[in-house]
């Protein structure tokens, strides 16, 4: 088991990050030994339930079940598992137990960061995407018609837990679609200030093979290795005021073609590739890196042989851009490449853009 430890400086506060291989029955009664409360609710994916439901052992009573995909994080949903919360008399000392990927972790994280002001919470991920990226760092929100995340907090969690059994059933489109958040660290690594040197790029290079056949004792390597990075950023900016920024990267192309396809047709790791792609070409485009980091980036992307999505109209990209929350006064901020493993941000003028 690896015990990663969270600081938050401007709240005095720790909590655990633990990552393990061990058996998913006895999940339940670690997930129990860090809440203080007497009563919980368990907010699960409807897949994650059907699956692993029995083996976890959790009461019907003590469950919201929520259905799976993006659009299941909105506003209706969090008013449910609200009232669910209030019906069971949960106090400040209970807690909420999310089980799922980022939607759970999104929905349920927002939720406790607004009941009664504050309830404890526990991160339960159980998709690649959510190990590496939602479920750490304290970004909770719900989606909204007008875009992603717009009604949201920052809100730590009690603790987080890392399963990675709960990997071998994940489906091979969710999984690459965590592979490619977990790419973009290989691209931002040196930006991240982290105390140690990872080498993540190297190793996604030489272990490309293992990692597509989920061998674990890799991915177990792999998840530290985000988790380490996103933790050095979160732990100096937990606010998103400057450096957080930089895990922006393919992301305000990336959800733009999230919006646009009405978080259907491509899963976030796909869109966020895609946006990985255009991040490179416009940072190419205005000689912030040259050809052979372009090729470079290209061969890293091409070894996980992700989901080609064709380009969208640049005005109705652009339209959805500005609704963004990193837009500001007619200008579009991206996170680009500037050298290796180095990212920048830059506002763009939406002219300059296409």
């Amino acid at each position: 088991m690896i015990d990663i430890e969270v600081k938050i400086p401007t709240q005095e506060k720790t909590y655990p990050i633990l990552i393990e291989q061990d058996k998913i029955e006895n999940l339940k009664s670690k997930i129990l030994s860090h809440i203080r409360g007497q009563k919980y609710l368990v907010v699960i994916s409807q897949k994650v339930d059907k699956l692993y439901g029995k083996i976890l052992g959790f009461d019907k009573s003590e469950k919201f079940v929520l259905k799976d995909g993006e659009q299941e994080k909105n506003i209706n949903n969090y008013k449910k598992i609200t009232e669910r919360a209030l019906k069971m008399q949960l106090t400040r000392k209970d807690a909420i137990i999310a089980i799922g990927g980022g939607v759970v972790g999104d929905i349920a994280g927002f939720v406790a960061s607004t009941y009664m002001r504050g309830i404890d919470y526990i991160q339960v991920p159980t998709t690649l995407l959510a190990c590496v990226d939602s479920s750490v760092g304290g970004k909770v929100a719900i989606d909204t018609k007008y875009g992603k995340n717009l009604i949201g907090s920052f809100y730590q969690p009690k603790a987080v837990l890392i399963n990675l059994n709960f990997l071998k059933t994940l489906d091979i489109r969710q999984y690459k679609s965590g592979l490619g958040e977990v790419v973009k660290y290989a691209f931002i690594e040196n930006s991240c200030n982290s105390d140690e040197n990872l080498n993540f790029t190297n190793f996604l290079r030489d272990n490309t093979e293992k990692i597509n056949i989920r061998n674990l004792p890799v991915l177990e390597k792999l998840v530290e290795c985000c988790i380490k990075l996103k933790i050095s950023v979160v732990e100096q900016d937990e606010k998103e005021n400057g450096l957080r920024k930089i895990l922006n990267l393919g992301h305000t192309y990336g959800h733009a073609v999230e919006k646009l396809t009405n978080y259907k047709k491509y899963t976030h790791g796909e869109a966020v590739v895609k946006g990985l792609k255009f991040a490179f070409e416009l940072a190419l485009k205005r000689d912030m890196i040259d050809k052979n980091y372009r090729y470079f980036a290209d061969d890293i992307l091409e070894k996980f042989k992700f989901k080609n999505i064709p380009d969208f109209p640049p005005e109705k990209l652009l339209k959805v851009m500005k609704m963004d929350k990193k837009a500001d006064f007619g200008k579009i901020t991206f996170i680009l490449p500037s050298a290796y493993s180095t990212v920048t941000e830059v506002a763009i003028d939406e002219n300059e853009i296409f």
